[in-house]
């Protein structure tokens, strides 16, 4: 079974608050106090004013907005736009996107969306402003760190011409923050929002505000604005997992091989393959060879479990904008940014393997059924069964800043120039300590799929899940992990009204960047061995919980685990503890971190484009035609540690790579109202820092298939590259309706793809087997290493439909109705390659991409009018591949979700020009989200299903106010 993941998928950064985020605090402070101050003093002057660039009026312009953005742009974008001051229709920038034509989400927990896909590519050029940004050693920043109430303007650009970011083959997301010239006088707005998550069942606040305005001076016009936000959520995820598939012989006695037992699993991978890409055959009667003698074998689970993860979350955030207009020919604008998030999660685990073979009685038959026509096994029962809970905490943290300068000048009638110089720098700091609890439990009943693709199990008494004095303390689990990045960027462009014929502007640039950054870490681990009733521990040391997966299946509702909490806050006393067990378990003061590797990345992009218009067939047609140039000077050092010496060794290690990126658009307006677009592009995806780190990460042989798995980077990576084609069509046949569709094609050269080799590790390498683990290391061990390379290639394509529609004429009682919708309809392959032990490539298997649905939709049913405002939203996705399980097992390789759909509502109230209510839900039908084995013909969601999680619903309600 493959060892349940430990830590999160979202990591971050430094508890401790930092000087620049101090000031920052500070100024922001003031500056909205003195803003409030002013904006109420010219109230009844500015009564009359309405914004510049950010509309109003609610559901119905934000969509006719964004369809006068698609209109008039020259490259395929989609864009949303806040409905008022701040005002998305959702909570953070992911859940805003989930309804873009070609977006698509998944990994809901916690209360919001987790992952976003432009065209099903998750490889997405996060920009603020226009400006890269990025979460600490990472390449992207997490949209989810982003509120709402911080953003006017959200474009999601599908295609990108020669004077845009070149990385990100998926596409780029602009989030646009507002500014102090974006409204004509004095603004200030306020938000107080309640939401309440199920199946946390609490409540959790979010509170915004934001002031800006303007003044004409001698020195000319001078504009200042501030914007801050806190949001607050207690989350609870439930999930109920069987493990993975494994052989065992046959229960008839009569079928045994010699040298087996009934229903004994089978180790010897002599006589199978862990790892294949079908899994061994699932068909009824199928057989092993042992010792040249057919038998029948079949299928089961080698463990059950259930994650009950409680977690609190804060995202502080703040912008802070100043700009000035000294004349008509110049606009300055500096900004800054700081985006924060803590999160405080205790994973209460329930783990019970189910694989043993022992004390079957003299019927061992009786004690399983399969499916039928199957050897899958559905239901067992097993004795003397040995199991863990854990009690899992982590503490995680990051904090982003960002600052910025630009300048606009014109330099004639004929030349534009603009500068733009920014720093950023990203902390990123995770704490995790998980303690294991053990027994052996007399016996468990399974029933793999009890219905809907869900398991159901419960031990002989379900009651001594929660009596301390039936488990043991076992392993303790100490990490940390610290990761930063930096960047200084300064960016010259212009353009150049030529006039020279056709030919009728020229657009120019270059870019510099310079990117550092750095990952360090820290892990030990020991064993206690202590009863969990023993009195010199004491109550405080476990927790019991309740009211586990009521909506998902018969599991227990209730189990002990170490109570993390209480263990984190006397973590000194804990490691003491394990450490006159162990001496090699540090204690807190002889513990630090590591450093792993660090990057230094330097970036120059020089760009030339130029517009030009033609006439075809007596209609407009315009043309944009350009070139990137972009180098990459890459410098790395690695670094090693010997497990028993714990020397460390630096590897160094340098690159550069050049490449030309094309690109061409061309926009024909053959009939009014009526736009066709093609366009050409090519884009990258740069390799993420850590894969390019060499230094080995070794995983322990938990399920004794004998031998240890692992990873490890490769710096001799290169760019992915990616030809991009898009042929759209649009008709706006109202000003706020449109039909639009586009065809498009991506090929990709160079996808980077694990490719795994068997190694031997030597004794004082190895973690777990040298002369201070405690293990055996007389000799070495295998692990079956996963590394990156560039071995594959690939082709996505697709179509894409989408509507706005408002109709007209409409009785009285249905004025104002209006639909939003899309379709997105793709298709994606790409070669994975397979390697034998050494790592050499023997063969090529054809495979989808991971995180592609085929077909996605989405509808929603929007109103506006008069003081009111509605949305009623469906959202789905088919089935798609989401990962590969771990090459250690018998079922088929891929982990593919089942369809992904919500409900969502979002009202809202103007109760006068000031104030408004709103209301939203999300998730109201209570989906769950599931998952199975499956490649080729093998495995279905039935048979071979692989967990359920439970989502939860959520319902907001908010109150805004603005003058």
């Amino acid at each position: 079974m493959k060892k349940p993941a430990l830590v999160p998928l979202r990591a971050a950064a430094y508890s401790a608050q930092s000087p620049a985020r101090f000031a920052l605090s500070l100024t922001a402070a003031a500056a909205l106090a003195a803003l409030s101050t002013t904006a109420v003093g010219q109230e009844a002057a500015k009564a009359e004013q309405q914004l510049e660039t950010v509309t109003i009026s609610g559901v119905r312009a934000s969509l006719t907005k964004s369809l006068s953005i698609k209109r008039t742009s020259d490259q395929v974008v989609e864009s949303v736009v806040a409905e008022d001051i701040g005002k998305l229709p959702d909570n953070n920038v992911v859940e805003a996107l989930q309804r873009v034509t070609g977006i698509q989400v998944t990994n809901r927990a916690g209360g919001e969306v987790g992952t976003l896909s432009i065209r099903g590519l998750p490889d997405v050029a996060t920009t603020w402003n226009g400006r890269n940004i990025f979460t600490a050693s990472g390449t992207q920043v997490a949209l989810q760190d982003i509120p709402s109430t911080l953003v006017r303007q959200i474009d999601v650009y599908k295609t990108r011409d020669a004077s845009q970011l070149e990385n990100g083959i998926a596409g780029q997301i602009d989030v646009k923050s507002l500014r102090p010239f974006d409204f004509k006088g004095s603004k200030l707005s306020l938000l107080a929002r309640e939401t309440y998550l199920d199946p946390a069942k609490k409540s959790n606040p979010q509170l915004s505000a934001m002031a800006s305005n303007r003044w004409k001076t001698d020195a000319g016009e001078i504009g200042a604005l501030v914007n801050l936000s806190m949001v607050k959520t207690d989350y609870r995820n439930e999930s109920v997992t069987p493990g993975a598939m494994v052989p065992f012989v046959s229960p008839n006695a009569a079928e045994v091989p010699a040298g087996y037992t009934p229903l004994q699993r089978i180790f010897d991978n002599n006589i199978w393959t862990p790892g294949t890409y079908t899994g061994l055959p699932q068909k009824a009667g199928s057989t092993l060879n042992f010792n040249g003698v057919a038998r029948p074998y079949y299928l089961a689970r080698d463990a059950v479990f259930q994650s009950d993860v409680e977690g609190q979350r804060e995202r502080p955030a703040a912008n802070v904008a100043l700009q000035w207009q000294p004349n008509a020919d110049s606009v300055y604008t500096f900004e800054a940014m700081y985006n924060g998030y803590r999160d405080k999660v205790f994973n209460k685990l329930l783990f019970s393997f189910v694989d043993w073979w022992g004390s079957l009685g003299s019927n061992p038959a009786s004690t399983i059924t399969t499916f039928p026509g199957t050897n899958v096994i559905k239901t067992r029962t097993v004795n003397d069964v040995y199991g863990f809970n854990s009690g899992d905490y982590t503490t995680s943290a990051t904090d982003s800043y960002v600052y910025a300068l630009n300048g606009k000048w014109n330099l004639g009638d004929r030349l534009r120039l603009e500068g733009d110089v920014s720093y950023q720098t990203s902390a990123f700091h995770s704490e995790f300590t998980a303690t294991r609890i053990d027994r052996v439990a007399p016996s468990i009943t399974v029933d793999f799929n009890s219905g809907g693709g869900n398991m159901a199990f419960g031990f002989n008494n379900n009651a001594d899940l929660a009596n301390p004095a039936k488990w043991n303390v076992a392993q303790f689990y100490d990490n940390a992990n610290r990761n930063e990045g930096n960047a200084a960027t300064a960016n010259l462009s212009g353009a150049y009204d030529a006039d020279w014929g056709p030919l009728k502007t020229l657009h120019f640039g270059v870019r510099f960047d310079s990117r550092k950054a750095s990952e360090a870490n820290r892990t030990q681990s020991g064993f206690l061995g202590r009863n969990l009733a023993d009195a010199t521990l004491g109550s405080n040391y476990y927790h019991v919980n309740s009211n586990f997966g009521t909506d998902i299946s018969d599991v227990p509702r209730s189990w002990i685990e170490p109570n993390a909490y209480y263990i984190r806050d006397n973590i000194d006393a804990w490691r003491k503890l394990y450490n006159s067990v162990d001496k090699n378990f540090l204690t807190t003061d002889k513990l630090s971190l590591q450093k792993t590797f660090e990057v230094k990345e330097d970036t120059t992009n020089l760009f030339l484009m130029a517009d030009s218009e033609h006439e075809l067939f007596g209609r407009p047609l315009r043309a944009n035609f350009g070139v990137r140039y972009v180098q990459v000077n890459t410098s790395m050092t690695a670094y090693s540690v010997n497990a028993t010496s714990k020397v460390v060794t630096p590897t160094n290690g340098e690159k550069t790579a050049r490449k030309f990126l094309p690109s061409l658009t061309l926009r024909y307006e053959p009939v009014k109202d009526v736009l066709v677009r093609f366009n050409y592009g090519e884009t990258l995806r740069r390799p993420g820092f850590g894969d390019l780190n060499p230094v080995l990460q070794l995983g322990d042989d938990v399920s004794k298939v004998g031998y240890g798995g692992g990873s490890g980077g490769n710096p001799g990576l290169e760019p992915t590259r990616s030809k991009n084609l898009d042929l759209t069509g649009e008709w706006y046949f109202q000003k706020d309706s449109a039909l639009y569709g586009t065809l498009f094609q991506r090929k990709i050269e160079g996808l980077v793809v694990p490719l795994r080799r068997r190694v031997h590790v030597d004794p004082a390498n190895d973690p777990f087997r040298n002369s201070t683990s405690g293990g055996d290391h007389t000799n070495g061990y295998d692990y079956v290493i996963s590394s990156p390379v560039n071995a594959s290639n690939g082709k996505i394509s697709g179509l894409e439909l989408g509507a706005i529609y408002f109709p007209k004429g409409l009785p009285w009682y249905l004025d104002g109705l209006g639909f939003q919708g899309s379709v997105t309809r793709l298709s994606s392959s790409q070669n994975v390659p397979t390697a034998n032990n050494a790592g050499e490539i023997v063969s090529q298997l054809e495979a989808p991409f991971f995180g592609v649905s085929k077909l996605s939709w989405n509808a929603t049913l929007a109103y506006d009018k008069g003081p009111i405002g509605a949305r009623l939203s469906y959202v789905r996705r088919s089935s798609f591949l989401a990962g590969n399980e771990a090459a250690l097992f018998a079922n088929p390789i891929g982990i593919w979700r089942r369809p992904e759909k919500s409900v969502d509502l979002q009202l809202t109230y103007n109760i006068n020009d000031r104030m408004s209510l709103d209301f939203s839900g999300v998730n109201l039908t209570n989906e769950m989200q599931q998952q199975y084995y499956h490649f080729g013909d093998a495995g279905s969601p039935e048979l071979t299903s692989f967990g359920t999680v439970q989502i939860g619903r959520a319902f907001s309600a908010g109150f805004r106010w603005k003058i």
